[in-house]
């Protein structure tokens, strides 16, 4: 999706700048003039809404961060200070730790939304890719986050997944070490989960501008899977997409209101309000409910696979349900883009979803009775669909009939004959 650029900058200190820096022009071309495909539905409007987020994240940890302090003896209190002392501390406090899982939700809608409409296909295999890395940095990002209040779910949460890398002979010491500053979970292992909390969050955003960089080389693919042909398939970026994205953004914030004002600590745990004892071990260790799925997959093995024993076993388990992420484009063997094409697809499609929920409520659950037998049944399937459905199928599935172009969809859609609305403002493309 490349062409010439359509900006004039206007008189004096814009034709400057334009002349020595182009930033005006980047940002004119990348969110003004940008062609996108018009039949872009709401499930496309996830990419900003995490933007905004990655933005309220930054912002407000930056300010707790002067706030907080990174020392076991009085990090609790120093997160109750901020509470309680700091003006609008208590605000910020809740919009950051539910901010954490309004990102989650929005990117788990993003990826299976990816996951549809087959937006790793090629040539968009290192779009695709990227966004897996910036998941796998909000997930560490996320833990080391959880472990700063210091309190009891965290202290011994932090405990159990450092304890992990144990199971990894040979160098599973060592790591876990590193990552402790010692032989357990103290003032040194809280110093090195703030520094990297406060870090990584910035190294996303580093990864998400060569993400947007890869979605503007490749250009946006849409949900009839069908490449641009034309500039008939396309309408300008503003006032098209910004309206629509502005209009989820603006539901979504309202939602992430509701929750701060009203339903702040609702998504937490109440644990976390008892400061970190290391003498008392709560009942039940959880972690936070966008880590349930994999926690499942990781205590759904109770048995030795060969030379490999449970816990090494449900380690590589839990590790393997992210990095199958990264091969998707080369599993996937169909020639057909989008899901809503492929109609016997689309049935395992929703049943990963529903596995995925079944595999979170699972992990949030006691790992004793039929819940550990209903966890491993989960977790084969969830690797089945990726490493037995998707090649298979895609091998043996007729697709329905695809569209011509993006524009006849539309039209055949509403029903209607002739060029579309707005074809004309659009600018030429590339397919």
């Amino acid at each position: 999706m490349s062409g010439h650029s359509s900006y004039v900058p206007s008189r004096g200190i814009m034709q400057w700048l334009d002349a020595r820096l182009p930033l005006p022009r980047l940002m004119y071309d990348s969110f003004v003039a940008y062609p996108v495909p018009r039949n872009l539905n709401y499930a496309y409007t996830f990419g900003g809404i995490l933007a905004i987020f990655l933005v309220v994240q930054i912002l407000t940890g930056v300010v707790l961060a002067m706030h907080y302090a990174a020392n076991s003896a009085i990090a609790f209190d120093s997160v109750e200070k901020i509470m309680r002392d700091v003006n609008w501390g208590w605000m910020l406090r809740y919009m950051h730790a539910n901010g954490a899982s309004f990102f989650f939700i929005a990117v788990y809608v993003h990826i299976f939304r990816g996951l549809y409409y087959g937006s790793y296909k090629a040539p968009r295999e290192v779009l695709w890719i990227l966004g897996v890395i910036i998941f796998l940095l909000m997930m560490a990002t996320a833990f080391m986050g959880y472990v700063l209040p210091w309190g009891q779910m965290s202290f011994w949460g932090a405990t159990v997944i450092t304890g992990f890398f144990t199971a990894f002979p040979l160098i599973g010491d060592p790591i876990q070490q590193l990552l402790l500053g010692g032989f357990a979970v103290d003032n040194a292992t809280l110093n090195r989960f703030f520094s990297l909390h406060y870090l990584l969050p910035f190294m996303i955003a580093g990864v998400v501008i060569l993400h947007v960089w890869a979605l503007h080389v490749t250009g946006q693919t849409n949900p009839t899977g069908v490449e641009v042909k034309s500039s008939k398939d396309t309408v300008p970026f503003t006032p098209h997409a910004t309206i629509k994205d502005s209009f989820a953004m603006a539901i979504f914030l309202i939602l992430f209101a509701y929750m701060v004002f009203y339903l702040p600590n609702y998504l937490g745990h109440a644990d976390n309000y008892i400061e970190a004892n290391p003498l008392k071990t709560p009942s039940h260790i959880v972690p936070e409910w966008y880590f349930l799925p994999f926690y499942a997959m990781l205590r759904a093995i109770t048995f030795n696979i060969g030379p490999i024993d449970s816990k090494l076993g449900g380690v590589l388990v839990m590790f393997g349900s992210i990095l199958v992420l990264f091969f998707v484009p080369w599993l996937d063997t169909s020639r057909i883009r989008s899901t809503a094409f492929r109609p016997v697809y689309k049935i395992f499609f929703w049943i990963l979803v529903a596995d995925c929920i079944f595999l979170g409520w699972l992990g949030s659950r006691p790992a004793e009775g039929i819940y550990p037998a209903l966890a491993l049944a989960g977790t084969i399937y969830y690797f089945g669909h990726f490493l037995f459905v998707l090649p298979v199928l895609g091998l043996v599935e007729t697709p329905a009939r695809l569209p011509g172009s993006i524009s006849e969809s539309v039209l055949a859609k509403h029903g209607g004959s002739g060029t579309p609305v707005g074809a004309a403002a659009a600018p030429e493309t590339k397919g």
